[in-house]
């Protein structure tokens, strides 16, 4: 399970990475490792702040409500 998460990653990483620079590249496992750490951070901020983004909503539509 965690390896498809991993190669999911890694694959998306390697897509972007291959637009900036070619797979035979001596720096391409870096940036592809580099670029699927930013992805990781990047879904987990998600996650993270997603529930915060809904309470400011509803009480910002529950204010607009009662004015």
């Amino acid at each position: 399970m965690i390896n498809w998460l991993a190669q999911g990653l890694l694959d998306s990483a390697g897509f972007v990475a291959s637009c900036f620079i070619t797979r035979e590249a001596p720096q391409f496992g870096v940036m592809q490792g580099a670029l699927a750490l930013v992805l990781l951070v990047s879904i987990v901020a998600v996650l993270a702040f997603w529930p915060a983004h809904w309470t400011i909503l509803k009480q910002l539509t529950r204010k607009a409500k009662m004015d």
